[in-house]
């Protein structure tokens, strides 16, 4: 993200908030690049890895949804804003991609030819948890019905009806925890958690923004993980996990 001198002057305290999530700002004068804000590391190897690097806020200075937008729109890196915190989204591993796959495959499948239609990341679902607490979220797999919701630019306001988290190391906690709270209060019906560590599905109802019930697929135990929002709706857990 370039930034002129004199809106750095102004605005620090926000483009450090940009830098802290590792996005990289460059400063400009008189159309030259004359400096450079970086978040600080201790070590100079740069490491791919799949997780998220986050920024961490107290109550009193949380990143709006107005700066999100600033800094997505700047930037060619992906983010999630949850409660306030950005998220930078780091290339996910091979049994990552590979559950998403099988699980794309199957809910391909099962909703040809009806009105709900699953979509996979990236792809930009913005919850209201409060007035002032908008979030953004990029799930690994989306169903949604409420295409009206669809604007004509293609963004996407509504609220799917299922979502699906495979899980990473470093995006373990933040999946179980923040993501399920949000989905939880913002209406959101059913919630998978896939787990290629643990080769284990967890599966999430979600009514009145409360947990109604949970169900658990393990790989060894159960042939399918089922929903209970949509019935016959099942993936192999063998194809999932291979």
């Amino acid at each position: 993200m370039r930034v002129p001198s004199t809106d750095m002057q102004n605005n620090f305290g926000k483009y450090l908030k940009f830098a802290e999530a590792n996005e990289e700002i460059i400063v400009t004068r008189n159309g030259r690049d004359v400096a450079r804000l970086t978040a600080y590391t201790e070590t100079d190897e740069l490491v791919l890895r799949e997780g998220a690097v986050k920024y961490s806020a107290d109550k009193n200075d949380r990143v709006t949804y107005e700066e999100f937008l600033e800094l997505t729109e700047a930037s060619e890196q992906r983010y999630e804003l949850i409660d306030g915190v950005i998220y930078n989204l780091a290339s996910p591993l091979y049994k990552h991609q590979h559950a998403v796959l099988v699980l794309l495959g199957t809910f391909y499948n099962w909703f040809k030819g009806k009105s709900c239609t699953p979509l996979t990341s990236p792809f930009d679902i913005t919850l209201k948890k409060e007035e002032d607490n908008i979030c953004v979220v990029q799930p690994d797999l989306v169903v949604i019905c409420d295409k009206d919701q669809i604007d004509e630019k293609g963004k996407y306001k509504g609220t799917p009806d299922l979502t699906i988290e495979v899980l990473s190391p470093s995006t373990r906690s933040r999946d179980m925890i923040p993501k399920l709270d949000l989905y939880r209060q913002c209406g959101v019906k059913e919630y998978w958690v896939v787990d290629p560590i643990k080769a284990q599905v967890i599966v999430y109802s979600l009514s009145d923004g409360d947990i109604s019930d949970v169900s658990y697929y393990a790989q060894g135990r159960d042939p399918y993980a089922e929903s209970q929002l949509y019935p016959g709706l099942q993936v192999s857990i063998q194809d999932l996990f291979a």
